[in-house]
């Protein structure tokens, strides 16, 4: 299952830092985050809930850019 969601980021950097984090989250099979439309395209692992893997993801993006944010 692939969703997109809207982000919250500074900088190209700092995009580049969410989608890597993102990837090393269970769960999630890839991720990619476009700094210029600020937005975050996940595919999931089958069987994986997204509701319970996005707040996942978003603790692993505020570690490495503690200012970004997930709307989901």
């Amino acid at each position: 299952m692939k969703k997109t969601y809207k982000i919250e980021v500074d900088c190209a950097n700092c995009a580049n830092k969410m989608e890597e984090a993102a990837k090393k989250t269970a769960g999630v099979k890839d991720a990619v985050v476009n700094f210029m439309t600020l937005k975050m395209k996940v595919e999931f692992e089958e069987g994986a809930d997204p509701a319970e893997v996005m707040p996942r993801v978003l603790d692993n993006c505020k570690i490495v850019e503690d200012d970004c944010e997930i709307f989901f």
